[in-house]
């Protein structure tokens, strides 16, 4: 993402010395699809790390559910254990 930033900040320097010097109708139209090709890209890689972001949540949240199932299974099993036998003969 830094990488994307700092191409952006160099067309902005860019496109202010073109407004101030006048270099040329050339350099403004390849500027101009320059700077939408980084957008676009900075979008796409926004988007991208936003459905990571959601996805690692679920994953964390699924070893959670998992965690709290086997501590509640194996809470369980020793209840089951400890119930005295009904079959014992006094």
């Amino acid at each position: 993402m830094l990488i994307w930033s700092l191409v952006l900040f160099a067309l902005g320097i860019l496109a202010f010395l073109d407004s101030q010097f006048n270099y040329g109708y050339l350099f403004r139209t390849a500027n101009s699809v320059v700077f939408m090709l980084v957008s676009l890209g900075i979008l796409i890689r926004t988007r991208r790390l936003a459905k990571w972001g959601f996805r690692e949540q679920l994953i964390e949240n699924n070893d959670e559910l998992r965690a709290r199932m086997l501590a509640m299974r194996d809470l369980k099993i020793s209840v089951e254990n400890e119930k005295p036998d009904k079959r014992m003969v006094v």
